[in-house]
């Protein structure tokens, strides 16, 4: 039975089993040795893995890898600049009989896709400008098959089954919340930039049915989402009947989402919606990065380092928190 190592895994442990490839690549170390990187998971994390000193003759096997492949690894745990890592001796592709159950490779969402899916689009219908409804319903709509798998990056926050959604589902949901607390805030500018801020990263990666991103689009490494989205969001707009201001806005929204040059904006907000709408993307996406990291950890104890929050370890504390949505429904 599968044992949901990738997220769990101790440094000297020595393992034998079952994982799905997210990445894979053969590089050339400084030694001017060809090795193998691998992305390794299964639906309890993910863990990088190396294969060092391909032979000749191993290569057309590990050349014929690929994201998605499930994949039997004979390793042993080890430990780099702080981070966990498969030093692997042995690796295979998996066969029939090895009879494996394919969900428990895939990491994905905690909410059903479906029912993600029915609550951003019944807030897009409650829209009352009618241009602005237009374009959200419409993206969403015609994007239906996508956004229920489409992860929401290659790596990092929201790299998973149904990922993007799941982020768009829970921006929109503090983002109504913040406009009960910030009166002035127009719901309707929160609703609309909430679900096209993101909506061109169905463009920008690539991802097969199963969330996993192998890398990008030729238009994602060129342009990124944020331009690709202004461009889009153009085109929706002319056939919405949207003035030339509201376009204007709500492509502004779009570009200054990520609030900094060096993180593709080339602008920062200038009106309160937009403002807002850069929080909700940073905070849902700090939140997923704490909630990742403490997913394997024992009470008391500390994460490994986490890059994309400055390097910090983090602790979960030893109490249980009675609030939360987990305990409430207890």
């Amino acid at each position: 039975m599968k044992q949901f190592y990738a997220g769990k895994l101790e440094v000297n442990e020595e393992i034998t089993d079952f994982f799905m490839i997210k990445s894979a690549a053969v590089r050339t170390g400084s030694n001017g040795k060809d090795y193998l990187d691998l992305g390794l998971g299964d639906c309890s994390g993910e863990i990088n893995g190396k294969k060092w000193d391909i032979s000749p003759d191993e290569l057309p096997a590990v050349n014929a890898l690929q994201e998605g492949d499930l994949v039997k690894i004979k390793g042993l745990v080890t430990e780099w600049n702080s981070v966990k890592q498969l030093r692997v001796q042995r690796i295979r592709k998996a066969v029939p009989t090895d009879d494996l159950v394919m969900s428990d490779y895939v990491k994905a969402a905690p909410e059903d896709p479906a029912e993600m899916f029915a609550y951003v689009l019944e807030r897009a219908n409650a829209i009352k400008d009618e241009g602005l409804r237009k374009i959200a319903v419409d993206a969403l709509e015609e994007n239906k098959d996508r956004l229920l798998y489409y992860p929401g990056a290659m790596r990092n926050h929201h790299a998973e089954l149904g990922g993007l959604l799941y982020h768009i589902r829970r921006m929109l949901t503090m983002g109504l919340k913040a406009c009960q607390v910030y009166t002035g805030l127009d719901k309707d500018w929160v609703v609309c930039g909430v679900i096209m801020h993101d909506m061109e990263k169905l463009n920008e990666l690539r991802s097969n049915e199963f969330g996993i991103s192998p890398g990008y689009t030729a238009q994602g490494n060129l342009l990124g989402h944020i331009v690709m989205g202004a461009a889009a969001l153009k085109e929706r707009a002319e056939k919405a009947g949207l003035d030339e201001e509201k376009t204007m806005m709500l492509q502004h929204m779009i570009v200054s989402h990520h609030y900094e040059p060096e993180f593709g904006s080339p602008v920062r907000p200038m009106f309160p919606e937009a403002e807002l709408l850069h929080y909700l993307d940073m905070i849902d996406a700090k939140m997923f990065d704490f909630e990742a990291a403490l997913e394997g950890v024992e009470p008391g104890g500390f994460s490994e380092r986490v890059r994309t929050l400055d390097g910090r370890m983090l602790y979960k504390p030893t109490f249980e928190r009675l609030n939360t949505e987990k305990n409430k429904n207890k």
